[in-house]
């Protein structure tokens, strides 16, 4: 009896976690359906390569400021609740840029979806990493990216069996993600709140042991109650002794900043949007440009799987060096084939990309920033690294067409190899392991957990172990 309680909770752990990681499905499927219609729309409403840009890119300044304010609804009115305003959000970005009669109204629409975007690329992988055993902390959260990827995938699919119905094909690539969004809503309804936030934020005890101990079935009684303890404490001392700006939390910051910096600066995000365009620079028609699309979600989703298998094996920074690695041969053969007219190589430097981006930034960005801040600053430093994010992800939107349009493919790919260069650099100077490690634990071993800044020692140990 012991053991098929044990088993329930599991499966309740596992169900929760996919359940909000869909958040992340409704992200890949919002972001990348764009790229089967952004031609079409170009052309429809007679767009410049300025408001094509502004077109494109409204839905990742939406994120920008989603990423931005989204910690405050997530604490204010718990990490559930917010989970199913962002399938609201998406609900209506879908419907309204299906029906868009106008550019302006089309930006309106999509800037709608961006907020859901943004706010979920804080709540979903926060609500996943606080309901979460640190030994199933990285597959579990890791849940958000994959559903990112699988939403991607069915973008992409989805645009290639909707491209051939007629003139009005991007409406229905558009408002087809109407559905799922609907299904996600009441899926969240049946969502526990985080444990976390009952007992540091609402100070409900008895609801928060209860979910600790329903997430987690091997622990004790003495041992649930060691761990509400200790979430008591952080939450009762962090946030009141130390602002989020400071020296104490200097080290984090950075992280978060520089693996958001360095994930939009490979250009994923460009080649993603822009994939059938770039497959068509290379000789291929239209209608296989857009399969070869889809292949780069097969290839996404694959790779991603991989990297979930592996993050709480090898850990998080082992798969940062292999996606750095990975990026900078990728990019850079493409580079050298675009330069040499060598065409026919690209689809696969393409695919090699995007496997290599999944395995290592794709599996690990989301994961890593919801560890590292302590808990009473773990929704703001989520808003910032996800910040961060969106805003370099709407630049890179917003002035890629115009780039391309400047430089040939040859230089736009060889900069973003560069600056994976730069990356592996970044992870071998300063990027810590945290597989495996409680989140109250890892505030220690980060060498933020002292209470009185003057005390702060400068954390050298875990750099670069």
């Amino acid at each position: 009896m012991i053991l098929n309680n044990k088993t329930n909770n599991k499966n309740k752990l596992f169900l929760w976690a996919l359940t909000s990681s869909l958040a992340g499905f409704l992200f890949g499927f919002d972001t990348v359906v764009i790229s089967g219609a952004e031609k079409t729309i170009q052309s429809l409403w007679g767009l410049s390569s300025t408001l094509h840009g502004l077109a494109l890119s409204a839905a990742l300044w939406g994120t920008v400021l989603g990423a931005l304010f989204g910690g405050w609804p997530t604490d204010r009115f718990g990490r559930v609740k917010t989970l199913v305003g962002i399938g609201i959000l998406y609900l209506v970005s879908a419907m309204w840029s299906a029906l868009a009669t106008d550019p302006y109204s089309f930006m309106v629409a999509r800037f709608i979806g961006g907020l859901g975007v943004g706010v979920s690329t804080i709540v979903a992988p926060l609500y996943i990493s606080e309901i979460s055993p640190a030994d199933k902390r990285g597959r579990l959260t890791g849940l958000f990216q994959f559903n990112i990827v699988f939403g991607i995938l069915v973008a992409f699919i989805s645009n290639a069996m909707l491209g051939g119905i007629g003139e009005n094909a991007w409406r229905w690539m558009l408002g087809v993600e109407a559905i799922p969004a609907v299904i996600y809503c009441v899926f969240c309804f049946f969502l526990p709140e985080s444990p976390r936030w009952l007992i540091g934020k609402c100070k409900n005890i008895a609801s928060g042991k209860q979910v600790l101990a329903q997430v987690n079935p091997n622990m004790s009684a003495t041992e649930i109650d060691d761990l509400t303890q200790s979430i008591v404490n952080s939450a009762n001392t962090v946030g009141v002794k130390t602002p989020f700006w400071s020296q104490r939390l200097k080290y984090p910051i950075i992280l978060a900043f520089l693996i958001a910096f360095f994930n939009q600066l490979s250009g994923i995000n460009a080649i993603l949007y822009f994939a059938p365009r770039i497959f068509e620079m290379t000789g291929l028609g239209q209608e296989a440009a857009l399969l070869q699309s889809a292949g780069i979600g097969i290839t996404n989703l694959i790779a991603t799987l991989v990297g979930l298998w592996l993050i709480d094996r090898i850990g998080r920074r082992t798969l940062l060096y292999i996606g750095s690695v990975g990026y900078i041969l990728a990019l850079g053969t493409c580079a050298w084939a675009f330069s040499n007219e060598v065409y026919a190589i690209v689809p696969f430097c393409i695919f090699f990309f995007i496997a290599a981006h999944a395995v290592g930034q794709g599996a690990v960005i989301w994961v890593f920033i919801a560890e590292i801040f302590p808990t009473e600053h773990r929704t703001t430093g989520q808003s910032l690294g996800c910040s961060t994010h969106w805003v370099f992800a709407a630049m890179m939107t917003l002035f890629f067409p115009t780039v391309v349009a400047a430089f040939s493919a040859q230089y736009v790919f060889g900069f973003f190899c560069l600056m994976m260069i730069g990356q592996l650099i970044w992870v071998f100077i300063m990027v810590p392991e945290t597989k495996g490690v409680p989140l109250e634990e890892l505030q220690k071993k980060l060498g933020i957990s002292s209470h009185n800044e003057n005390d702060i020692e400068p954390n050298t140990k875990i750099v670069g172990h």
